[in-house]
């Protein structure tokens, strides 16, 4: 950072594409934890600075080598109320804690999961540890949420309890140097044993309540995800997933996209039946790795598989053996 920029988080401006994109839609693509609302929410607040002059439009067009400058607020006191839960903590710190999600879990409230939330436990946990707390950016009903997991998607999320290791986490993530690697049980089997689909993710234009592959011109934002064959059972294929972006319902989508729906979708895989009964499709956030935001040490975080996951994958091996057809590990 340099020293004549005294607020908590810079960028500046460097990559050719960024040239004349506008403020609220450049900046979330750097502190990926924040939304484009939160974001104007800050400029609005006059909390953010373009070549150290408080910028207070958020249609204000970026030109190369500016340099962004982000005041971050303290954590404003919640009016969550702590509720205790049994939490799955597969790492946990004075700086961050990794949790194992069952599906089912909403991460955070929102219209419609006022309680029983991810959140209302990750207080309880923290209020029961003298002097831990959870990093304010993510706003009130978001304290320490760095990255998303959807309701019915399982596995390992990452909770920052400080601002500088939310921060430092985000930073990663936005540089692609943090790893997100995803499992799923798919429809289908690909021709090929791995590849890459980028493709923009927007709101989808008929069915606001779903995303889909929609163009740039439309309001559509980069999407990249890498996938891999791991075992192909019959009508069914074992994936991996490692994301490169974080768009809303990414691997949901492209998946879909691709001919692949992840079974027990009840979005993109509507009207396919595997005759087990399911909480929520069948995706699990498997791996995290990422530099600790503290020791800089880095850390590999695995969440083993969900109930519903293992117990589908164990069926479709048991009959895979028994059609004596050869599998992928």
């Amino acid at each position: 950072m340099r020293a004549d920029y005294p607020l908590e988080y810079l960028y500046q401006v460097a990559l050719p594409g960024d040239q004349g994109l506008r403020l609220d839609r450049w900046l979330p693509r750097q502190m990926e934890g924040l939304s484009r609302s939160q974001v104007q929410r800050l400029i609005d607040q006059g909390q953010v600075q373009i070549n150290q002059q408080v910028c207070l439009s958020k249609k204000q067009l970026l030109q190369r080598g500016d340099w962004v400058a982000v005041e971050v607020p303290a954590p404003t006191p919640l009016d969550l109320q702590p509720e205790p839960m049994s939490l799955d903590i597969l790492y946990e710190d004075e700086h961050l804690l990794v949790v194992n999600k069952p599906a089912g879990l909403v991460v955070h409230p929102a219209p419609g999961h006022a309680q029983g939330t991810l959140v209302h436990g990750l207080l309880a946990h923290c209020q029961s540890q003298a002097g831990s707390s959870l990093s304010g950016i993510g706003g009130v009903e978001r304290p320490g949420i760095v990255h998303r997991l959807d309701r019915d998607t399982s596995g390992a999320i990452a909770i920052a309890k400080t601002n500088q290791a939310h921060h430092h986490l985000q930073t990663q993530l936005a540089a692609k140097t943090a790893r997100r690697q995803y499992l799923a049980i798919v429809h289908g089997h690909p021709v090929a044993a791995e590849g890459t689909i980028d493709q923009p993710i927007g709101r989808h234009p008929v069915d606001r309540v779903k995303m889909a592959v929609v163009a740039e011109a439309n309001g559509g934002r980069p999407a990249v995800t890498h996938w891999q064959v791991q075992q192909r059972l019959g009508n069914y294929t074992l994936m991996q997933f490692q994301l490169e972006t974080g768009r809303t319902h990414q691997i949901r989508v492209h998946a879909a996209y691709l001919g692949w729906p992840i079974v027990g979708d009840p979005v993109y895989c509507r009207g396919k039946s595997i005759g087990v009964n399911l909480s929520g499709q069948v995706l699990h956030a498997w791996k995290l790795s990422f530099q600790h935001p503290a020791s800089e040490a880095w850390l590999e975080v695995q969440a083993p598989l969900s109930p519903d996951f293992k117990t589908l994958l164990e069926r479709l091996q048991g009959n895979q053996l028994a059609d004596k057809r050869p599998m992928i590990l």
